[in-house]
């Protein structure tokens, strides 16, 4: 039904092209996609994916991540901390520029980094920018200037923090910190004017945004003349839209994997996503205060069989929270092995030869559902009776916040490339509830290795710790570890230097060109950064 469906919408959408005489922009034109209105164009609202994306097309920050997920120069061309790890100094670089011509040095960041802050930009969510000494203070009204940063010269930067922290700089890589010219004008979220390849022209609601090059960009131009983003709500229309050439890349829906397989194999690119699938179980809540327990619910679900037959095999087992690509990640680990006999055993030991009854919630997302329904089947194996419990995703988000899920199915993207990210919000006792740890997990020694990974400056200790870290959660099992997701895009034959991003801010569409178009056989000489 799904693939007969995705036929004929990309037969209607061809008919409708032709009758309409609607164009994917021409030649000099990339075509994108979100599956939803962005929130604001303004940075320091960006507390949505799109506005995240458009954030890293429209405006610089001190520092970016590639399409790999690599920390690179942005505004600032290097950067050091010193021996406390409490103080990074950031060089910027001379040629930078807003839209409108003004020159961005180091006043402009610090006035930028204090607009984010302030309470007048309620509704944002700053945390990057907190740990700079006195941010959390001039956040709550209490001090007038945000003491921990420091504007040395024009082209100098001084941010002292709270606390050492190994990873500062990647925060400083997320859209909140993107740098605005300050004051902003009245509109400014609706019609922005920032610093970085891409120049806002205008915004249709929930229908389409249009980009064009900045000319001017201190990194060179992008190399096509016009992004247009489309709004297109629905998974299986993206891949309609794809097939009538109407979108430069797409994303292929789970349920369409096998027929993208066998049809367009040459145009598909896979990428391990920096994500966790998961179940976390309420470490506070009966039964599940039990490590034994948890790990015999870990037991009883043949996970295998659940991603081969449910997400058509995209995805690699999970035997921790760290994914691959990330330091600490260990491939050596072996995922707990499906074995209902075993599970029993466990839930003997721990006084439940007879199971008990326990709430299980998801959102409405398709794949949820038949996820849901297979660990519902699997601990019934074992005599857990599993009720669930669908709701929209923001009550299920707040019953898990607020301690009333028992088990909670859900997945975690990375903000940022660092084990910090999969193991401080999501297990750290501070955390607990709506910090990310929805397993109200608590170990004061795990805390402990955890806050001493992110303050050494030494990074092969780092990578130890982080290791360490992840095989004590896995051990203790606050979570059912499902598997860590694969993304599966569909990249145009004409379409050259597009990625999968590693992080969802990566790919700004600078090195991708249509080859076909002749408007672009010549490539501009860049200049280096």
């Amino acid at each position: 039904m799904r693939r007969s469906l995705a036929r004929r919408l990309s037969v209607l959408l061809l008919a409708l092209s032709a009758c309409t005489g609607e164009s994917a922009g021409g030649p000099g034109t990339l075509n994108y996609y979100f599956s939803q209105d962005p929130r604001s164009l303004d940075p320091a609202l960006s507390t949505d994916v799109p506005t995240g994306e458009l954030a890293a097309l429209l405006f610089d920050n001190l520092t970016q991540f590639d399409p790999d997920g690599r920390l690179v120069p942005g505004l600032a061309r290097t950067w050091e901390a010193d021996s406390t790890g409490r103080t990074y100094t950031f060089h910027l670089r001379r040629d930078a520029a807003f839209q409108d011509g003004r020159r961005i040095g180091a006043r402009e960041v610090r006035a930028s980094f204090e607009r984010a802050l302030t309470p007048n930009a309620a509704g944002g969510r700053p945390l990057p920018l907190l740990p700079i000494e006195g941010a959390s203070a001039f956040a709550a009204h209490k001090i007038d200037s945000v003491p921990g940063i420091r504007a040395l010269d024009d082209s100098t930067l001084v941010l002292t923090l709270e606390e050492p922290l190994n990873f500062f700089p990647e925060l400083l890589a997320m859209p909140v910190a993107a740098i605005v010219p300050t004051p902003v004008p009245q509109d400014f979220d609706q019609h922005p004017t920032g610093s970085g390849p891409w120049r806002f022209v205008s915004w249709s609601h929930d229908d389409r945004i249009i980009l064009a090059k900045n000319p001017h960009w201190w990194g060179g131009a992008p190399l096509m003349d016009t992004l247009q983003i489309r709004i297109v709500p629905e998974p299986l229309t993206w891949a309609a839209e794809y097939e009538s050439d109407r979108l430069s890349v797409a994303e292929i829906p789970v349920g369409e994997t096998r027929r993208w397989e066998e049809q367009h194999a040459a145009e598909l690119q896979r990428r391990p996503a920096l994500r966790d699938m998961y179940i976390a179980l309420n470490t506070t809540r009966g039964p599940l205060r039990d490590a034994r327990v948890r790990r015999a619910l870990n037991q009883a679900v043949d996970v295998q069989a659940v991603l081969a037959t449910v997400m058509a095999g995209r995805g690699v087992r999970a035997a921790g929270a760290i994914p691959p690509g990330i330091v600490g990640y260990d491939s050596t680990r072996a995922p707990y092995t499906y074995d209902p006999a075993a599970a029993r055993k466990l839930l003997a030991e721990a006084g439940y030869p007879n199971g008990f009854s326990v709430k299980l919630w998801r959102t409405p997302r398709a794949e949820y559902a038949r996820v849901a329904q297979a660990v519902q089947q699997g601990l019934g194996r074992i005599g857990v009776n599993v009720e669930i419990v669908e709701r929209d995703a923001a009550s299920a988000r707040a019953a898990a916040r607020h301690g009333d899920a028992d088990l909670f199915l859900t997945d975690w993207y990375a903000d940022y490339p660092d084990p910090e990210n999969f193991t401080y919000p999501l297990f750290h006792s501070r955390n607990r509830g709506i910090g990310g740890n929805y397993a109200f997990y608590s170990d004061s020694a795990l805390d402990s290795l955890i806050l001493e990974s992110r303050a050494t400056g030494d990074s092969a200790k780092k990578a130890a710790l982080a290791r360490e870290i992840d095989a004590r959660v896995f051990a203790a099992a606050p979570w059912i570890f499902l598997w860590f997701p694969v993304d599966l895009w569909a990249v145009r034959p004409d379409i050259e230097g597009w990625r999968i991003p590693a992080i969802y801010t990566g790919q700004r569409w600078t090195e991708v060109r249509r080859v076909t178009a002749p408007a672009v056989a010549t490539r501009p000489t860049r200049r280096p950064p």
